[in-house]
């Protein structure tokens, strides 16, 4: 637990910074465009904090729309005229996987880098975040020499009168907006498939956690991928996304965030009527029927709520259990969050760092207090932790239903509503009984059960007997309003592509 020293002392007092930790957190900490590090036109910076003391990490040039027209136009010059135009997907590859090679030999400093200015545990960093984001640029990197068209025989006219095709072409210059949960990975999700297509980017990563960005930056320049195929812009929502959004030579904007500000997103892309795509919000069940392995059940539904703090879009924050074993695996549930060790980032013994911002601890302390106000009981948790940083009990409710604030919204934080079903027809309205259809999971020993159940579902990943399972090769994204489009897999490189029918009478 929070150690009476560290109330005390910064991390980087208490543990010990790489020597490129240091250098870097040192440096100005400036915008990157056309393959150049710049200051801000406007001159302003503004800081980015450790959630894990509130003390501020470093200072960073931010971006606003003059700064977003200096970056498209870099980009829109590397899409239609530099040498990434004219590369062939081969040396697109290289570069992709080369790009990789250069994150895993910083692995240990983006980790650090990743639990000072997110909060995460770097133990987590570097099991989780870190190999994911490898792994997603070298499965992107193998692409490149894969996006096929095809030949199509017309249905009407007689086969020698006519030849047609298809191109695959990369939409262009791409806008790409990330969170801030994932920083890291959730650039490589952006970033892969859109090199990989042989689209040009302008990215802006969260204003609260746009250190590994920056870092990601540096290790672009250092693979040698040509000025003005990435730019990447620390910034606010309000200022530098708004300006992506409504850019008139953005052909595309990409976007992973919350369900509110996708639809301003929408609205904003209209401009030009630029093609999008969203990964946003989730409220998703995690369902635990009587006849499950209870002792990897109870485990793996604290995990699924209590990975990341709760700071991810498809937590399992709504626990249905079949009645016979709710007051079990409830209890089970319960004292697997009591074990969780709460600390800084950069301590070896954390297990769950704080949320990330004094923003995102007062909205979930609000939505704790409104649980307890509408008559929710708190089994365990529910308070803060600690006198400086971020920090909150991991919280489960009972006592709950379907009407309430915390069982319907999106809280992102440590918080799991439990609440008990009677059997596998009653469950699916219910599991499905939101505006979000991101995720969902089942545990139970009966696979055909299992089966029918995924089935009735309307979540665009369902995991059986695991959670939080991701991969490269698997395609991740929502139904309803958790978004359009898939992140990942080789459904991801739609996002990125347009398609050109070529006809030709002989």
């Amino acid at each position: 637990m929070l150690t009476e020293t560290f109330s005390e002392k910064s991390q980087s007092t208490l543990y010990t910074l790489l020597p490129k930790v240091q250098n870097f957190l040192k440096m100005p900490k400036k915008l990157f465009i056309g393959g150049k590090w710049v200051d801000a036109v406007s001159g302003k910076t503004f800081p980015t904090y450790d959630p894990a003391t509130g003390e501020i990490l470093a200072h960073v040039a931010e971006a606003d729309k003059e700064d977003v027209d200096k970056a498209v136009k870099a980009a829109r010059e590397a899409f239609e005229k530099g040498p990434w135009a004219k590369m062939t997907p081969s040396d697109r590859g290289k570069l992709i996987w080369k790009l990789a090679d250069l994150i895993e030999e910083n692995l240990e400093e983006l980790a650090q880098i990743e639990s000072l200015d997110n909060g995460k545990p770097m133990a987590v960093a570097k099991v989780a975040d870190l190999p994911l984001s490898i792994d997603l640029f070298r499965y992107m990197a193998g692409w490149a020499t894969k996006i096929e068209g095809n030949t199509i025989p017309f249905s009407l006219a007689k086969p020698e009168t006519f030849v047609s095709y298809t191109i695959r072409e990369p939409i262009g210059v791409v806008g790409q907006i990330i969170p801030w949960n994932f920083p890291l990975l959730m650039a490589a999700w952006k970033l892969g498939p859109a090199l990989a297509t042989g689209c040009t980017i302008v990215l802006k990563p969260a204003e609260q956690t746009p250190l590994s960005a920056l870092w990601l930056g540096e290790l672009i320049q250092q693979a040698g991928f040509p000025d003005g195929v990435v730019n990447i812009l620390p910034g606010f929502g309000e200022t530098a996304g708004a300006a992506i959004a409504s850019h008139m030579d953005i052909d595309k904007v990409a976007f992973t965030g919350s369900t509110e500000v996708g639809k301003i997103i929408v609205k904003a892309a209209a401009s030009n009527l630029k093609k999008v795509s969203l990964e946003l919000g989730g409220k998703s069940p995690n369902i635990v029927f009587s006849d499950a392995d209870l002792s990897t059940a109870i485990p793996g539904a604290a995990s699924a709520i209590f990975f990341n703090h709760g700071q991810c879009c498809c937590a399992g924050s709504r626990l249905y259990v079949e009645k016979k074993v709710f007051d079990k695996v409830v209890e089970g549930v319960s004292e697997e969050a009591k074990k969780i060790r709460l600390g800084p980032g950069l301590d070896p013994a954390t297990q769950m760092g704080p949320l990330v911002s004094q923003e995102q601890f007062d909205r979930v302390s609000s939505y704790i207090r409104s649980g307890i106000s509408e008559g929710g009981r708190v089994i365990t948790g529910g308070n803060r932790y600690g006198e400086r940083g971020y920090f909150i009990q991991p919280t489960i409710f009972s006592g709950v239903h379907s009407d309430m604030k915390i069982v319907n919204e999106e809280i992102f934080g440590p918080v799991v509503c439990a609440m008990p079903f009677e059997g596998v027809d009653e469950i699916a309205p219910v599991a499905n009984q939101t505006i979000y259809g991101l995720a969902a999971g089942i545990w139970t020993n009966d696979i055909s059960k299992a089966h029918r159940l995924a089935s009735k579902l309307k979540a665009g990943t369902v995991w059986i007997n695991c959670y939080n399972v991701f991969d490269a090769a698997l395609p991740f994204g929502g139904y309803k309003q958790s978004g359009w489009g898939r992140e990942m897999g080789h459904a991801v490189l739609e996002n990125y592509l347009e398609t050109k029918s070529v006809c030709i009478q002989i």
